[in-house]
């Protein structure tokens, strides 16, 4: 499992579907807001939240088809399909090794990127904190998707379409626990929420995503 993981980190640092893209990608969402709603202070406090986890979720997407398209293409996939490792094991690596790689720095850049939406002061522990619990459910719902299109030319598009619909819950939570916290409201709802979105992921999503690869290997 270890190893699988390290080849994995190794495999996503030296493509250009890294950590970088990703970032570069953030940068780019987070910057061009002020353009569009101009540069009131209030506006943008306002809406910092929602529009940091927009930016965290499009930029998760950019990746997900390299989660298993790389292995499927030279045929590594149908090794780790045969081998003794369970292969519910190697999605869950997958998922961790995307969420490494795209969700935790998305996860550390996103308090310095709330300096630039005019996020409040008492927003930056909030904020990190849900992605840092949500973004794993990104990851782990987008490596279902993955691999769902496993195979299909093209299914980058259809990828995303299948994720985005199942994304909205965890968007929904992650924006209102710290938008509710601004508001001097109670947020512990809204954050058991999200919690329990990533819970519930992890505990089904390498099964059901397991069950698709099998389909399209056979």
């Amino acid at each position: 499992m270890i190893a699988l993981l390290r080849r994995d980190l190794a495999l996503a640092l030296r493509s250009g579907g890294g950590f970088g893209l990703s970032l570069a990608f953030f940068l780019i969402v987070v910057m061009f807001v002020p353009f569009g709603i101009g540069p009131n202070s209030a506006t943008l406090a306002t809406i910092a939240p929602g529009i940091l986890w927009i930016g965290a979720l499009l930029a998760c997407l950019l990746s997900l088809d390299r989660i298993f398209q790389l292995d499927y293409e030279d045929g590594s996939l149908d090794l780790l399909a045969t081998a003794p490792l369970p292969l519910e094991g190697v999605v869950a690596m997958k998922a961790l090794a995307h969420w490494l790689t795209t969700g935790l720095p998305l996860t550390l850049a996103a308090p310095l990127l709330g300096f630039l939406l005019n996020l409040p002061a008492g927003g930056y522990f909030w904020m990190f904190l849900s992605l840092l619990v949500g973004t794993p459910a990104l990851s782990f719902l987008g490596t279902f998707g993955a691999a769902i299109t496993v195979g299909l030319k093209r299914g980058g598009l259809l990828l995303s379409l299948l994720v985005l619909p199942l994304y909205i819950p965890t968007l929904i939570f992650g924006a209102q626990s710290v938008t509710l916290h601004l508001q001097q409201l109670s947020n512990a709802t809204a954050f058991s929420v999200l919690a329990a979105i990533s819970l519930f992921t992890f505990a089904l999503i390498p099964f059901a995503a397991a069950r698709a690869l099998r389909v399209n290997l056979r």
